[in-house]
């Protein structure tokens, strides 16, 4: 549904900024299809410009601080897996974006409102108005606080090695047992969120959820694979692309896990 028909505070909540100038939210929002019908509105796609770089900039100072032990190339690709279309999509539909987003006639009835590449656009307009309205902080806020527990998935799984393989790995052979997944959805199909449990031992030994099931599922095997690690001194080899990895404080300190740099 439109703006007019959704209160922009709604999205603001969700943005966790109320914006000064209401405008800048509302133009983030218009799509040029919106403007083919009314002449005096203005397309999002200079927003779009500028918050493709804050997005760029913020995510790149993050794992440059974060993770010092990481060579150029695995920034790049650690930046690259979360500075994408697809995931810029998710995080939109993890607040609803479409709802708001104002579009042409043809484009609404053509499901405007759950396309990717739209949504991705919008995304990074409104991180553009928010940056022009409120400056870098809570810019910088806004977007670690969407994909800060990404990055840190991604990067404790350099070339592929993600927690699902981290987790199959270690309880094969400390368990001689593979893990068990249940996964269940709520929602209607343009913004389902996913659940997901995952079992060891006989116990669930993680729990996760997300705008995907493999996200879901990422997380659960996290939690799994953090509990098991705990259970015993890790085999030789299981920790060395962990240490690699391996988040850093503000002090400069290692914080010597995977939950290092999350709220």
């Amino acid at each position: 549904m439109p703006v007019s028909a959704r209160s922009p505070g709604d999205l603001e909540v969700r943005v966790g900024h109320e914006f000064a100038d209401e405008q800048l939210l509302r133009r983030s929002l218009t799509h040029r299809s919106y403007c083919a019908e009314h002449v005096d509105a203005a397309s999002n796609e200079r927003l779009e410009f500028l918050g493709d770089s804050v997005l760029g900039l913020v995510v790149t100072e993050y794992v440059h601080d974060i993770y010092p032990k990481l060579p150029e190339g695995e920034l790049a690709k650690l930046r690259a897996g979360v500075v994408n279309a697809e995931v810029l999509a998710e995080l939109a539909g993890e607040i609803h974006l479409g709802e708001h987003l104002l579009l042409g006639k043809g484009e609404d009835a053509s499901g405007g409102r759950e396309k990717p590449s739209i949504l991705a656009d919008a995304m990074e307009a409104v991180i553009g108005a928010l940056y022009l309205d409120a400056g870098w902080e809570p810019a910088k806020r806004f977007v670690l606080e969407l994909l800060r527990d990404r990055i840190t998935e991604d990067a404790f799984g350099p070339g592929g090695q993600d927690f699902k393989t981290r987790l199959q790995e270690l309880a094969a052979r400390r368990l001689e047992q593979m893990p068990r997944y249940s996964v269940r959805s709520e929602g209607p199909d343009h913004a389902r969120h996913f659940y997901a449990s995952v079992r060891l031992a006989g116990e669930t030994r993680g729990e996760g959820e997300g705008r995907s099931k493999k996200h879901a599922e990422q997380q659960a095997a996290r939690g799994a694979w953090e509990w098991l690690m705990q259970q015993a001194d890790p085999p030789e080899g299981v920790g060395a692309s962990v240490v690699a990895a391996e988040p850093i404080g503000s002090d400069g300190a290692s914080n010597g896990g995977p939950d290092a740099g999350t709220t």
